[in-house]
């Protein structure tokens, strides 16, 4: 009966192992997505509600429109160069407006359009040069590196972004969706405690969202394999 119990417990341990790996497989590209996702919507409205009315911000977005529309349109690699057909590109439109919000929102579209290119250090370059003053996009911009960061290996650079966006994030939206990434990324690493950390504040404090739904799954196979 002892035997059988251990036995039953191994199983269990290696189930957690492998869907904790097959979700780190199969979402991180899902988790970038959505963070664009999430930056498209909401950057939109910010520079349609805040445009500056000086000329050259007008001519900067006006430059960074055709960018947004290729970007919407997964034409990455278009969007940041241009198009050779009077889009300059977000690489240009950041240098050449420099020290306008459409040139520091380019070089947040730069870095996402590497990011989805698989170009995980150029991305960083790009994300980190955003200057992300508001509390969702600087957010989703952070949380973004931190997919970056996992994509290159670099973990714990990952799960210290991931933690930090969801902090600055503080929403039911996507700060519960950075936890759990970091939470799968403790437990790739068998640091379980801070894993079970990061899914009890899913529990505790977003406990409206979706992600909240089955965290007690992800906390119970922590503490299954802490054991």
């Amino acid at each position: 009966m002892t035997e059988q119990k251990h036995n039953n417990g191994n199983v269990n341990v290696e189930d957690a192992v492998s869907q904790s790996e097959a979700f780190l497989i199969k979402n991180k590209n899902l988790i970038i997505i959505g963070i664009i996702a999430i930056i498209v919507i909401v950057v939109g409205f910010i520079m349609h509600k805040h445009l500056y009315a000086e000329p050259r911000e007008e001519k900067a977005q006006a430059a960074l429109f055709k960018g947004q529309d290729l970007f919407a349109q997964d034409a990455y690699e278009l969007a940041i160069n241009g198009d050779n057909a009077g889009y300059i590109g977000f690489l240009q439109v950041a240098d050449q407006y420099s020290g306008t919000k459409a040139a520091n929102l380019a070089k947040a579209y730069a870095g996402l359009s590497y990011a989805q290119l698989g170009e995980y250090e150029k991305a960083l370059t790009y994300l980190n040069d955003f200057n992300g003053k508001d509390q969702m996009v600087g957010a989703a911009v952070i949380g973004a590196m931190g997919n970056c960061y996992a994509q290159l290996g670099q973990l714990d650079k990952a799960t210290a972004s991931l933690l930090k966006a969801a902090d600055k994030a503080n929403s039911n939206t996507i700060s519960p969706i950075f936890l759990q990434q970091a939470g799968e990324i403790f437990v790739s690493q068998k640091k379980y405690a801070d894993a079970i950390k990061a899914y009890n504040q899913i529990k505790d404090k977003y406990f409206q969202s979706y992600q909240a739904m089955n965290i007690d799954k992800f906390i119970e196979q922590a503490e299954l394999l802490s054991k």
